[in-house]
């Protein structure tokens, strides 16, 4: 069976809890950070909290991303992806859809429940 010390896991996932700046909503999955941070953006949450990395909820290793409750939007449109950036380096560190398509309109705020990023155990 392999096995991998979960101290690997954690040195991948401690630069989402040391890097991230933003946290984006987007209209579809960015594959870069221009298209996470302009095209596709349609709001942002400055500076989210990331916690270090603990055991996944089912498996694994994880980060969480504390649930936001005062998100700007910046553009009219249906938001569908979350992603989450190091502005300072222009990174994209990782990108998922939501649950659920959501419309949202320029100059209200979003909300998103807390966010599980895992990296599961070796099979």
């Amino acid at each position: 069976m392999p096995f991998i010390n979960d101290k690997v896991f954690d040195s991948g996932l401690s630069v989402l809890d040391t890097d991230v700046e933003n946290l984006y909503i987007n209209n579809l999955e960015p594959a870069t950070f221009t298209a996470a941070s302009s095209t596709n953006k349609l709001g942002t949450k400055a500076t989210p909290t990331v916690g270090a990395p603990t055991d996944g909820s089912v498996n694994g290793r994880s980060v969480n991303i504390s649930a936001i409750s005062d998100g700007t939007v910046d553009t009219t449109g249906t938001a569908s992806h979350w992603s989450v950036t190091d502005d300072s380096l222009s990174l994209l560190l990782a990108t998922t859809s939501l649950s659920s398509s959501q419309s949202v309109t320029s100059g209200n705020t979003f909300t998103l429940d807390a966010i599980e990023i895992n990296i599961p155990d070796a099979a």
